[in-house]
């Protein structure tokens, strides 16, 4: 059995925890800035035993109500990944994407978003290539 201090401070940390979350999922995103830091913190890469580390960008629209609108588009992937590494990762973003929708837009910022394209970059490499090796090839999805 646990100190009593132990015990008090294992609730303060689920209580602390428990509401900095909510605060986290109440706020209304008002800004471009936020856009991305909203999405960004949905992001769950696939465990590295599932995929090779790779950048992915996808481009979205939202409607006013926040909800996605039309289809998003994977149009990056880093050009080392395999085609299992790829699929994970396209499989994650689509799983961002459903725990952060609808996207929680003030008034001001649903008119301005509505229907306009947010191109997300997922970048989830350690490190960039150094200058020493030769340039890797983008490739395009």
């Amino acid at each position: 059995m646990a100190p009593r201090g132990g015990r008090l401070l294992i609730a303060a940390a689920a209580l602390l925890f428990g509401i900095s979350g909510a605060a986290a999922e109440d706020a209304q995103v008002n800004t471009i800035k936020e856009v991305f830091q909203h999405l960004r913190s949905c992001w769950k890469p696939p465990p590295p035993a599932k995929a090779r580390p790779l950048d992915i960008t996808v481009v979205v629209s939202f409607n006013r109500s926040g909800n996605i609108l039309g289809h998003p588009r994977i149009t990056y992937e880093s050009a080392e990944a395999s085609d299992n590494d790829r699929l994970q990762y396209r499989i994650a973003v689509m799983e961002a994407l459903q725990r952060c929708t609808p996207m929680p837009f003030t008034d001001a910022m649903a008119g301005a978003a509505a229907g306009r394209p947010f191109a997300i970059q997922f970048r989830n490499r350690k490190s960039s290539p150094d200058k020493t090796s030769p340039p890797t090839q983008e490739r395009r999805a």
